[in-house]
């Protein structure tokens, strides 16, 4: 008999939230970023939460919600035509200067490249640090079926879950009865908003800026 992998959540608090990590933006998000140990555990099927904290003054909220529908690797996702669309211009729009496809390796040495981007030095050279934390894992998790609530974020019922805010993730059970119910009911209220950005990110007009999330300084 096969065995059915069990689904759960992970939730985390959003310390920043440029629409980079994660990145809502052209019909899919992408969590290709920041947050390895998520990166490198979940599974197709899984749900991410992201949730607010003191720092975005929205503790309690709900920032976004992502079910992992595809897992891809930074080369894979580099080449994939439709995250083309996805790849750091720091000349154009804020949503451009935010994109997420910002890795990939070098054909026959397999160096990583950092493309200029929120995670690379203000001069656009690349940033070690963040180069560092995000490659430690090299995938990418996509979503066809996600909530993203940015500035809009709604409260959410976290103690019924047993969550409070705190470093790193939380893994949940899916089957848990609160945590399908905690889901479900975000399905059913915001289920005519699937699949769009319902508010701007919260740090959105910083777009411009860069992050060193070892230090957690705007750069």
């Amino acid at each position: 008999m096969l065995e059915i992998m069990a689904k759960h959540l992970y939730i985390y608090v959003v310390d920043r939230d440029f629409g980079f990590a994660p990145n809502p933006f052209h019909g899919y998000c992408t969590l290709a970023t920041c947050k390895p140990q998520i990166r490198a555990r979940a599974h197709i099927g899984d749900w991410i939460m992201g949730v607010g904290g003191t720092r975005l003054n929205a503790t309690g909220k709900c920032v976004y919600l992502m079910r992992v529908s595809e897992i891809l690797t930074f080369n894979g996702y580099w080449s994939d035509s439709r995250f083309q669309i996805k790849k750091s211009l720091r000349n154009g729009s804020k949503v451009m200067m935010v994109g997420d496809n910002i890795y990939h390796q070098d054909v026959g040495t397999e160096n990583w490249t950092q493309e200029d981007s929120h995670h690379s030095n203000p001069d656009g050279s690349p940033n070690v640090e963040n180069l560092s934390t995000d490659t430690s894992s090299c995938n990418v998790l996509v979503s066809d079926h996600f909530y993203y609530f940015g500035k809009v974020a709604p409260a959410v019922d976290l103690e019924s879950i047993g969550y409070k805010n705190r470093r790193n993730y939380n893994k949940k059970l899916i089957s848990d009865a609160a945590v399908a119910n905690l889901i479900n009911w975000i399905e059913q209220c915001y289920k005519k908003e699937i699949n769009l950005v319902q508010g701007d990110p919260f740090n959105f007009s910083s777009a411009s800026k860069r992050v060193n999330q070892a230090t957690g300084r705007i750069l």
